[in-house]
């Protein structure tokens, strides 16, 4: 159970790319002292949903501001039960543009009143872990942490590698048929050669999707699991606050 926190400001804020407008959603506590770190949340398949938000609101209340990105567009969302890849599948097609659509979305976080630009990290779930991967192979600046929950791992394979200087955190469920242990294992090779530094959590038995309460079609390997739920939630705060210094 989260500790009792203080309450939340919510709004949605508008972005763009220089291409297509998006929308996001900032969460912050109403007393949060100036220049606070900051974490971006990358949307699973389905878009900036409700899941989302609640999950913004979250780690809002651990005392960071809290930018929850949207790299569908404006008013583009799915359906948080159903098939989504017609939303998800371009831009697992063109990760040069996934890529142009976080970094975008990373700047709009930095550039947020209050915001301490200079520490920054990013959390995905699902295809925002991939998302949340995919920011921290970009190496931008400030970039400080990025943490995968349950995420796809393939590499983007859009050219040379540059140096990985964000700490990565990945959450896995040891049973996910998304990420098999084939991934896990090249992810494992491709952050050592790209100098980051990198830490694995995988859980015994869990699949995919484990922190998604409700989850539960294991046909697909899709089931929520609560104790990887738990120790991943307690995992990802003391990463954060160590690399971010809260």
């Amino acid at each position: 159970m989260d500790a009792e926190v203080l309450p939340l400001e919510r709004k949605f804020v508008e972005y763009t790319d220089g291409r297509t407008v998006f929308e996001g959603y900032l969460a912050t506590q109403t007393s949060l002292a100036p220049f606070a770190p900051c974490v971006v949340l990358a949307h699973e398949w389905s878009g900036l949903n409700e899941a989302m938000l609640r999950c913004a609101d979250r780690i809002a209340s651990l005392g960071y501001v809290c930018f929850a990105t949207d790299v569908y567009g404006k008013g583009i969302r799915g359906d948080q039960l159903g098939d989504n890849s017609c939303l998800m599948n371009p831009l697992l097609s063109d990760r040069a543009l996934l890529r142009q659509r976080l970094l975008a979305g990373l700047d709009a976080a930095r550039a947020l009143p209050g915001v301490d630009a200079s520490r920054m990290a990013v959390v995905g779930y699902c295809f925002g872990g991939l998302c949340a991967l995919d920011l921290a192979r970009a190496a931008p600046p400030h970039l400080l942490a990025a943490v995968s929950v349950h995420g796809v791992l393939q590499p983007p394979r859009i050219g040379e590698q540059a140096a990985i200087t964000a700490s990565i955190l990945l959450l896995h469920g040891w049973e996910d048929p998304v990420a098999p242990p084939g991934d896990v294992l090249g992810i494992a090779k491709e952050l050592t050669e790209a100098g980051a530094d990198w830490q694995l959590h995988a859980y015994g038995h869990a699949r995919h999707a484990f922190t998604f309460e409700g989850a539960s079609f294991p046909e697909r390997g899709i089931v929520y699991d609560a104790a990887a739920d738990r120790r991943s939630w307690a995992a990802m705060q003391a990463f954060l606050a160590e690399r971010l210094s809260l």
